[in-house]
């Protein structure tokens, strides 16, 4: 489709902006819209590498934030071996049975997060297994499509992390995990033919973060979440359609 470089681009500025408020988000929304344009696996090794470079300038500003005692005593540990784990089964996985199994998982947590926020319902506290457990889903969501946010922040449900420090320490963790993913699309050969797209793509990085800094401030969070869980339940459908639009 020829319009299809400029829906993306439009789709990552969406998405970047809003990962800059709320510290996760950004992949699995420009992922989600754009599968509708694009196969994943084309995908990934354009929006990974752009991740990196607005995860490292906000871990560069909020480092201090950075729950330091949850990132690495929790996350990385499991995040690291999920994602290698779907780094490895990638390759092996049929297109439209990912697409498909995508899908699901958009609406599962788009309609998970509306009914919780519908019913002003908070989310319980799990033992440390569990969020172990979950984590290591995160990490296989994260390897498969670069997008372990929403099973990341359902799995760190009942911290005792504000907005600010939860933001800090989410972004440090995406700034690491898809520093890696990279390196691996180095090494099977799949960033270099991406990179010119990256750096088209690269100045919408400044207009989101300069964005979403703002808007993190300002925005109504609540009102902001129920917008975006809309948009997933949309697009988590339309990712499930028999039929294709590309």
């Amino acid at each position: 489709m020829a319009f299809a470089p400029y829906a993306l681009g439009a789709f990552i500025l969406l998405a970047y902006t809003l990962e800059a408020i709320t510290g996760f988000g950004s992949i699995v929304i420009a992922l989600s819209l754009g599968a509708l344009l694009l196969p994943i696996d084309q995908l990934l090794p354009v929006l990974v590498p752009l991740n990196i470079g607005m995860t490292g300038y906000l871990v560069s500003r909020h480092w201090r934030l950075i729950d330091r005692r949850l990132l690495l005593g929790t996350i990385l540990p499991g995040m690291l071996a999920g994602t290698l784990l779907g780094y490895w089964l990638l390759p092996h996985l049929d297109t439209q049975a990912l697409k498909a199994g995508f899908g699901a998982l958009i609406l599962w947590f788009a309609g998970r997060e509306l009914w919780r926020l519908r019913h002003a319902q908070a989310l319980p506290v799990r033992p440390a297994w569990l969020t172990r457990l979950i984590t290591l889903g995160a990490g296989l969501s994260h390897g498969l499509f670069a997008s372990g946010g929403p099973l990341l922040v359902y799995g760190l449900a009942g911290t005792a992390l504000d907005k600010a420090r939860l933001r800090a320490t989410l972004v440090s963790v995406w700034f690491s995990l898809n520093s890696l993913l990279t390196l691996a699309f180095l090494l099977d050969g799949r960033l270099l033919p991406a990179l010119p797209q990256v750096a088209s793509y690269a100045p919408l990085l400044l207009l989101g973060v300069w964005l979403g800094e703002r808007l993190h401030r300002r925005f109504d969070e609540r009102h902001f979440r129920i917008a975006i869980y809309c948009l997933l339940l949309l697009t988590g459908t339309l990712l499930l359609a028999p039929w294709r639009l590309a």
